[in-house]
Parts: structure tokens; C-alpha cells; sequence
């Protein structure tokens, strides 16, 4: 059999034929080879450099290189975070004419990291909650699209930082299955994996010494099951909404917000039943919505405030028609962001008078208008409004509270 490179795109195969196939991948030339923190294996994994791209490869039979390789082809379709399949080389042999085993290449995740890599430095408890959050938002939505992981670990899975944000990539896809819908026996049994696998990985990182003193592995270990069920229940009941109960929605963000996840992406379906609310986790560091919030708009409010503020423009965002996640041809983030501040933000701070508002700054006052029309739409039972609510708000708080606070002093 000779050589056959079966990729993705058909671009690829011409650079990767420059590299040394008549090799074991672990005799590989160093002038090949790139320096990258690698996880653990039970294959042999390097990563190398063809044309201006690095590229993971990792030698293995060539029924899992291919069928792994098909997976990765579907999770990309899907939308899921895990590596890039870019090809799968079969036919190799060396020199002497020895067969050797086929290599799947993937595209190397660029700013991500090994877990090992992560805690060289002793890692502070809160950070690896973060970490392990973000793993249980990859294993919900693999298994909301049908994939049973069979294999879930801290080993199995790349991490990267993007402006504060953790997110979590499947890189290891060999004892996958996909399905049109998991039973929960096979979503049991993931996360009993998951957890027997992580409780050994932080043992291990114990041991030598790498794990931070406060950290107890099985506790840890207890705790993305648990955290996983909140996110799931949180995700998949029903989530059909009234146009007029824009509240419940709210309510929704809320909930996610108390179990520690943001909202990454939100998207709203209109149908005669009501209007059809998906939500997407995101896993945040500390300052993350101020500077998310000063990047989309412009405005410099504290961490709390800004959460707020970003939840009502998410919100907001998902209901304008020019407004399509992922399609080139819609309107940016930015300029959404900009319309709101126009069309949502000011209008409402301006409604409270500046006399009524004195030493509040107008992230604080927008808010507690936010709360406000939470509580006024809880009661109501509806949503009623900000017109409504800025009134109701001057009223009902701020002429209080001006009176009992004379010339400003308390």
C-alpha cells in the first residue's frame, strides 16, 4: 500500500508531504519538530511544522486514526470546542520497507495548555474550580449533541484563556461515540469516568508536589458531577417563553449567574408558542466583564455592575434580526453594542433626573433600574418595561431617599 494523506482541506496534503512518513514518529529529525507542551498519551504525540502551520500528530492504528478522525469531523459540524482534524496519513513504511502505524494530524490549538503544563506553578484552588467548570460546560454540551465522551480526563482536554474567560477543548476523541441522543445511563457513566479519572490526575499532581495544599482531590473530584447536574438541569428544562415575560428570561441569566456561569452566547426563536431561549456557559475570570464591557462600549463600570450591564445587552442583542452568532454577514457585536448604548443605555439613565441621582454613576443608576424592572416584572408577572420601571423607580426609591437624605448628607 503506499502513502495516502486524506485531509480536510485540499491544500494540505502538498505541505505535509515534506515531512520524514518513512520514520517512527518518535525518531523524528528535531529540524521537524516544534517545542510545545504535550499531555500525557498512550500513543506517541510531537508536534511539527509544515508550511507556516504546527500541526499535532499522533501515531495510531489505522481503524481509531480514521474513525477518531470522522468524530472530529462531526464535533467541528457541531460546533463543539475540540481540535481541528486536518488529515490522516495511511500507508506508511520506513526505509526497509517495515510497515508503520498511520498518523492523525490535528491543528495545533494555539494558546491552549495541557493541564500538567497549567499547575507548574501551584495553582490557587478557586482557579482550578474555574478549570474544572469550564470541563463540565464541554462535557454538557457534548452530550446535548449527542456525544459520549467514554474517556473524559484533565489529560483528554486542552485549556485556553481568552480575555479572562476559560473554555475547554476536547483533544483526545478516540473512545467517542455520537449518537442522535444520549440514555442516561451512557451520560452516568461519562461522568463517573470523568470523575474516577480526575481524582487520580489531581492524586498524581499531589504527589509531586504540584498541587496546592488546600486542594483535596475527591472532594474535586465530587464536584464537576455536581456541577455538572446544575448546568444541565439548568440548560435543558423548558425553555419557551411569552413575548411579554422578557423577565423570565432574567430569571434564567440569574440562575446561571448564582451557579458561577455566564452567558456566552444567547439565542432567541420566535415561534406561535412563544419565543424558543438557547443559552451557550461560559466559565469567567475575575474582571473579565469590565473589561469585556469597556472593550464592547465604552463604558468603565466595577465588576458586578458590569455583569449586569452585559447580561441586558446580551439579552437585548438576541432579539434584533440584523443579529446572527457566526454569520459573517450580520451586524458585529460592536455595533450592536453602540445601538444599545444609543438606543437602550442612555434613554433610560436620562429618565432619572440628575438631582435624584447625584453620586451615583450612570452604570450604577442603569442597574438598579435593572433590578427594578426585575422586581417590578416579578410581580406583575410580565415584563413592563424600562419606561414604566423609571418611573416607578424615581418614585418609589429615589424621592425616598432624597428626602430622607438631606443637602445629600446621610
Amino acid at each position: 500500500m503506499e502513502l495516502q494523506i486524506t485531509a480536510t482541506d485540499p491544500a494540505q496534503p502538498a505541505n505535509l508531504l515534506d515531512l520524514p512518513w518513512d520514520v517512527p514518529l518518535a525518531e523524528w529529525p528535531e529540524k521537524h519538530l516544534v517545542a510545545l507542551p504535550r499531555g500525557i498519551s498512550r500513543h506517541v504525540v510531537r508536534f511539527a511544522r509544515a508550511g507556516s502551520e504546527v500541526f499535532a500528530l499522533k501515531e495510531v492504528g489505522e481503524w481509531a486514526a480514521v474513525r477518531e478522525y470522522e468524530l472530529l469531523r462531526d464535533l467541528d459540524r457541531l460546533a463543539i470546542p475540540a481540535v481541528d482534524p486536518v488529515a490522516v496519513v495511511t500507508g506508511r513504511r520506513a526505509v526497509e520497507g517495515e510497515p508503520l502505524e498511520p498518523v492523525l494530524i490535528t491543528r495545533q490549538l494555539k494558546g491552549s495548555l495541557p493541564y500538567r503544563s497549567m499547575f507548574e506553578t501551584t495553582m490557587r484552588p478557586g482557579t482550578i474550580k474555574r478549570l474544572l467548570d469550564a470541563l463540565a460546560v464541554l462535557l454538557v454540551r457534548l452530550h446535548l449533541s449527542g456525544f459520549a465522551w467514554g474517556d473524559c480526563s484533565l489529560s483528554n482536554t486542552l485549556f485556553r484563556r481568552d480575555a479572562g474567560a476559560y473554555a475547554a477543548y476536547l483533544v483526545d476523541a478516540e473512545t467517542g461515540q455520537l449518537q442522535p441522543e444520549l440514555t442516561h445511563g451512557q451520560r452516568d457513566y461519562d461522568l463517573e469516568v470523568a470523575q474516577v479519572n480526575i481524582v487520580g490526575e489531581l492524586m498524581d499532581l499531589e504527589a509531586g508536589g504540584s498541587l496546592h495544599p488546600a486542594v483535596d482531590p475527591v472532594p474535586f473530584g465530587q464536584e464537576i458531577v455536581e456541577r455538572y447536574g446544575d448546568l444541565w438541569h439548568e440548560l435543558t428544562r423548558p425553555s419557551v417563553y411569552p413575548r411579554d415575560k422578557r423577565h423570565y428570561i432574567d430569571r434564567r441569566i440569574r440562575r446561571l449567574n448564582e451557579l458561577g456561569f455566564d452567558v456566552a452566547e444567547m439565542q432567541i426563536q420566535h415561534s406561535p408558542d412563544g419565543d424558543e431561549v438557547t443559552f451557550l456557559p461560559k466559565v469567567v475570570d475575575a474582571g473579565h466583564h469590565q473589561r469585556q464591557l469597556l472593550r464592547l462600549t465604552g463604558l468603565d463600570a466595577e465588576e458586578n455592575q458590569a455583569r449586569s450591564l452585559l447580561n441586558d445587552l446580551e439579552t437585548w442583542m438576541a432579539t434584533q434580526e440584523d443579529y446572527v452568532p457566526g454569520d459573517p454577514l450580520g451586524a458585529r457585536p460592536e455595533v450592536l453594542a453602540h445601538r444599545w448604548v444609543r438606543d437602550v443605555f442612555r434613554p433610560a439613565v436620562r429618565a432619572v433626573p440628575t438631582a435624584l441621582r447625584e453620586g451615583m454613576d450612570t452604570a450604577q443608576v442603569y442597574h438598579e433600574l435593572l433590578e427594578h424592572r426585575w422586581y417590578l416584572s416579578e410581580r406583575a408577572q410580565r415584563d413592563v418595561g424600562m419606561e414604566v420601571t423609571a418611573e416607578d423607580y424615581r418614585r418609589t426609591i429615589l424621592a425616598p431617599r432624597a428626602e430622607a437624605e438631606p443637602d445629600g448628607v446621610p
